[in-house]
C-alpha cells in the first residue's frame, strides 16, 4: 500500500534537507581543510616530527663511519687545547689506518701554532688521500674548487657540507633536521661520499625523501640518538691505543666536543639542549642517511590534504550530531587512531604523515561548532520546555474534567442505584417478570458504571499524586475470602467453581481498601474472561519473606506479544476486545501500582488459549510503612 502524496511529498522533502545538510557539512569540512593546508604550521609539524623520532627504536648504523674527537678528558691528559701540532700527529696515526676518508670538522684556522706548524700541517693534510675539510659554504655550479681555506691552508681540500638548521624558516626552533642533498644539480659531500659505498646514490634521482627547496634538493636526516656511532678520544688515537686496521676503509670524522662553544654543536630532533650533539656526529648522521638511503619520505600532498578532510568531515558530524559524551570518546578515539597510524607509518616504512593540520582541524572544527550546536540545542529546550508546559496544562484540564465529571456521574448513579433497591424491596409493587428483568438490568449496569466511574477517580487521584497508605495489620486470607463471597453470584451465573486454598499466616501491614480492589479485580478478571463449567485457584502462602497470593483460571489466555504491556494504563489485550465483555483497561494498572505502593510486586503467567494465573507479592515485614 503506497503512503498518500502528502506523506511522500513530506518524505522526499525529509530526505532532500538530510543530503543538504550533509553536503553542508562536507563543504564546510572542505573550506577548513583547504584553509589549514595553506598554513605553514612547520613549528606544531617540527614538534611532532621530533616525537615520532625520539620515540621509535634506533635504527642500525651502516658500520663505516667512526668519531675521532678531542673531549675534556683528552685535554686533561694531554695537558692542552687542540693545536696544530697535535692535530698533525693525530692525522700521522689516522693514515696508518688506511680509512677511505678523513673528515676534518674543526676550524684549521684558528689552531693554536706557529705558522711553520701550521705550515707542516697544511702540507701532511695536502697529501693524505681522502681527507677533506667541510666547510658550510656552497659553491656555484662549475666553481665547485673555488672553495679555499686561507695560507697556508689553501691547499688543503674544502668539501661544501652545510649545516641546515631552522633557524628562520620552516620551524625556527633552530633545531638541526634536514641536510642538503645537492645544489643546482651537482650532488653534494655527503652524497658523494655515499656514493663510495652505496652505488644507487649516485643516481640522485633514487635518493628518497627529497623536496626541493631554494634551488636545491635537501632530506630530512635520518638521525640516531647522541653517542650511537662508535667515539674515540684524541688521546687514545695518539697514544696508538687502536689495533692495527680499526678504521680501515671506514669514514673518519675528526671533531671537537670539549663543551666550550656552542658552535661545535647541534640541536637535534632527541634534545634541544644547547649541546645536544657535537658538529661531528651530526656529519655522521647525515653520511649515513645517504649510505642506507633512508631519509624520511613525506606523505603525498593529496594525501595529507585527504586526511585533513575526512578528519574535519568527521568532527562536524560528531560535534553536530552526537552525544557530547559519546562524541568526544569518538574524537579522542580518532585522534589515537590517526596518531597510531602516523607512527606506524613512520617507524617501519619512513614515511612523514602531516600530523599538525588534522589534529588542529578537530580542535578548530570542536570549537567552532560547538557554540552552533549550544544556540540550536538551546533553542530546541526553549521549545520543549514550551511544548511540555503546554502538555502539562492540557494534562492538568484533562485530569481535572476527569475528576469533575467522576464525582458528578456518582450522584446520578447512587440515586439510580437506590430507586432500583427500592422496587426491588418494596413487596407492594408488584412487577411482571419482564419488569423485574428491566430493574436488575438497569442495576446491573448501575453497578458496571460506578465500578467504571471508581476506576477513573483512582486514576485521577495517581496523576495527581494523591494516593496515600493507610496500613493496618490485617490478615489476607480474610480480606480474599471477603472478595470470594463477593463474587459467588458472578460465578454461579457461569457455573464456575472458586476453589480456594489459603494457607493460615499472621497478620501484615496493608491498606485493605487498597488491596481489596486489587484482588477484586484480579478475581473478577478470572470469572469475567473464564468460560462456563470452568474452575478458578485462589491460593495464599507465605514464602521468602513474602506473603504470595495466585489467580488462576481457565480463560482464552493473554498473547505472549503482549504480556509485557498488560499491566499499562488504558491496554485491553485483543482478546478481551473482541469479547463483548467490556472494561476501561486501568484495572490491572491501578492492581499493580497499588501493590507496588505497598512494596509488592504482581506478575502474570499467560499461554495464548491455556489460561493466565496472577501472582500478587506482599512484604511481610514493615517495609510498607515507609510508603
Amino acid at each position: 500500500m503506497s503512503l498518500p502524496p502528502s506523506l511522500e511529498e513530506q518524505t522526499v522533502t525529509g530526505q532532500r534537507r538530510r543530503y543538504a545538510f550533509i553536503a553542508l557539512r562536507v563543504l564546510l569540512a572542505s573550506v577548513i581543510a583547504f584553509f589549514l593546508s595553506q598554513i605553514k604550521l612547520d613549528y606544531l609539524e617540527g614538534f611532532f616530527y621530533d616525537l615520532r623520532v625520539r620515540t621509535r627504536a634506533t635504527q642500525p648504523t651502516s658500520g663505516n663511519i667512526d668519531l675521532v674527537l678531542l673531549d675534556s678528558n683528552s685535554i686533561q691528559k694531554l695537558k692542552s687545547d687542540i693545536t696544530a701540532p697535535m692535530l698533525a700527529d693525530l692525522l700521522e696515526k689516522l693514515k696508518t689506518q688506511a680509512p677511505r676518508y678523513i673528515v676534518l670538522d674543526i676550524r684549521l684556522e684558528e689552531l693554536k701554532g706557529t705558522l711553520e706548524e701550521k705550515k707542516k700541517l697544511a702540507d701532511i693534510a695536502s697529501h693524505i688521500p681522502g681527507l677533506y675539510v667541510v666547510s658550510n659554504d656552497l659553491a656555484l655550479k662549475g666553481e665547485e674548487n673555488s672553495l679555499t681555506l686561507i695560507y697556508p691552508f689553501e691547499k688543503v681540500p674544502v668539501a661544501s657540507a652545510p649545516k641546515t638548521s631552522d633557524v628562520k624558516i620552516f620551524a625556527k626552533d633552530n633545531v638541526t633536521r634536514r641536510m642538503l642533498v645537492s645544489y643546482q644539480d651537482q650532488p653534494l659531500f655527503h652524497a658523494k661520499v655515499a656514493g663510495t659505498y652505496n652505488p644507487e646514490v649516485l643516481d640522485l634521482k633514487k635518493i628518497r625523501g627529497q623536496f626541493e627547496f631554494a634551488g636545491s634538493q635537501q632530506a630530512y636526516i635520518d638521525f640516531r640518538p647522541a653517542g650511537t656511532y662508535p667515539r674515540h678520544s684524541f688521546a687514545e688515537v695518539l697514544d696508538a691505543n687502536l689495533p692495527m686496521g680499526a678504521f680501515h676503509d671506514k669514514i673518519v670524522i675528526v671533531g671537537l666536543d670539549t663543551a666550550q662553544t656552542s658552535r661545535d654543536y647541534v640541536l637535534t630532533p632527541y634534545s634541544r639542549d644547547i649541546m645536544a650533539m657535537p658538529s661531528a656526529e651530526m656529519h655522521a648522521n647525515m653520511f649515513d642517511t645517504m649510505i642506507l638511503n633512508s631519509a624520511p619520505r613525506m606523505a603525498p600532498t593529496w594525501l595529507n590534504a585527504a586526511l585533513i578532510l575526512l578528519i574535519s568531515i568527521l568532527t562536524i558530524h560528531v560535534v553536530l550530531s552526537m552525544k557530547p559524551t559519546r562524541g568526544l570518546l569518538l574524537l579522542g578515539e580518532t585522534l589515537l587512531g590517526f596518531s597510531v597510524l602516523c607512527y606506524v607509518a613512520f617507524w617501519p616504512f619512513g614515511l612523514w604523515i602531516s600530523m599538525a593540520a588534522p589534529v588542529l582541524a578537530i580542535f578548530l572544527c570542536y570549537y567552532f561548532f560547538i557554540p552552533y550546536r549550544l544556540i540550536v540545542e538551546n533553542r530546541r529546550s526553549w521549545e520543549y520546555y514550551q511544548k511540555n508546559k503546554l502538555l502539562s496544562q492540557v494534562e492538568e484540564l484533562k485530569t481535572n474534567f476527569i475528576s469533575m465529571m467522576s464525582h458528578d456521574l456518582k450522584t446520578p448513579i447512587a440515586r439510580i442505584q437506590g430507586m432500583t433497591d427500592v422496587i426491588l424491596s418494596d413487596s407492594s409493587v408488584h412487577l411482571s417478570s419482564q419488569q423485574r428483568e428491566a430493574v436488575d438490568t438497569i442495576k446491573h449496569s448501575s453497578d458496571d458504571l460506578l465500578k467504571f466511574i471508581s476506576a477513573i477517580l483512582n486514576y485521577g487521584r495517581i496523576e495527581s499524586e494523591g494516593v496515600q497508605l493507610h496500613l493496618q495489620s490485617k490478615d489476607i486470607n480474610n480480606i480474599l475470602q471477603e472478595v470470594i463471597r463477593k463474587h459467588e453470584f458472578l460465578a454461579k451465573v457461569k457455573r464456575i467453581q472458586i476453589v480456594s486454598e489459603l494457607e493460615p499466616m499472621f497478620p501484615i501491614p496493608m491498606d485493605a481498601d487498597l488491596m481489596k480492589q486489587v484482588l477484586s479485580n484480579l478475581v473478577e478478571n478470572a470469572i469475567k474472561y473464564s468460560p462456563e463449567d470452568t474452575k478458578i485457584m485462589v491460593s495464599s502462602e507465605e514464602k521468602d519473606s513474602h506473603v504470595v497470593i495466585q489467580v488462576a483460571d481457565q480463560g482464552p489466555g493473554i498473547p505472549a506479544d503482549e504480556l509485557p504491556n498488560i499491566f499499562m494504563k488504558f491496554f485491553r489485550s485483543k482478546n478481551a476486545k473482541s469479547s463483548p465483555i467490556k472494561g476501561s483497561g486501568l484495572g490491572l494498572y491501578l492492581a499493580k501500582y497499588f501493590t507496588e505502593l505497598h512494596k509488592g510486586s504482581i506478575s502474570v503467567e499467560s499461554n495464548d488459549g491455556n489460561g493466565s494465573t496472577f501472582t500478587v507479592e506482599l512484604p511481610i515485614e514493615q517495609g510498607g510503612m515507609n510508603a
